[in-house]
Formats: C-alpha cells, sequence, structure tokens
C-alpha cells in the first residue's frame, strides 16, 4: 500500500510539474496588445508595415490565425499570407483564374 501510494504521488507530481512548464512555455511566446512590423518586398526592396492585433486574432483588421510558429490570414480580395514568426518570412499568394502568383517578402520580427 505504501508503494502505491508513492507511485501516486510521484505521479501526480510529475503531471503538476509539467503543466507548470507547458504554461509557462506558453506564456513566454503570446502576445499582447498590436505591433506594427515593417515588411520589405525582396526583390522590389519595397516596404509597408502591417498590424497584428494579438488580441482580436486579426492583422490590418482582417481575420487571422495566430499560433507561436506563424501567423496566417486573408483578404476579401483573395490575397493569401503566411508569415513565420521565427525567420519574418512572408508568402503572399495571389489567386486568379490563370493560376496566380507567389510573392516572398521578408518582415522584421520583434525581438
Amino acid at each position: 500500500m505504501k508503494i502505491f501510494l508513492r507511485t501516486s504521488s510521484l505521479a501526480a507530481s510529475l503531471a503538476i510539474s509539467a503543466l507548470i512548464f507547458v504554461a509557462s512555455a506558453a506564456g513566454d511566446d503570446a502576445h499582447h496588445g498590436s505591433s506594427a512590423i515593417t515588411c520589405t518586398n525582396l526583390s522590389s526592396r519595397a516596404s509597408w508595415q502591417i498590424t497584428i492585433d494579438y488580441d482580436q486574432g486579426t492583422v490590418d483588421s482582417h481575420p487571422a490565425s495566430i499560433s507561436s510558429a506563424e501567423i496566417k490570414w486573408h483578404t476579401p480580395d483573395g490575397e493569401n499570407y503566411t508569415l513565420d514568426r521565427k525567420s519574418g518570412n512572408l508568402t503572399v499568394v495571389l489567386a486568379s483564374a490563370t493560376g496566380g502568383n507567389f510573392l516572398y517578402d521578408r518582415c522584421k520580427m520583434e525581438d
């Protein structure tokens, strides 16, 4: 009986420790508020800003899917964006009847 109780206590302690670790790791990556980020077209060198609102889950007021790895959003006119949060690589897919275009940009991510 003592062995069972010790094993159960150990398992419970490990489970709680794992939950605390996961919660603290998730908290390190969580952003709040909004951020203006500068992006640059790699070919033309033209720059512009996007505004990510982490609390509302939007980019430039468009609904976005925000994860720790990437941010995805699309516009009503068929532009699809994927921003890699680690590298800052932004892929833009422009839909069209002839197959569409891909644009590759780079965004200066926060430190």
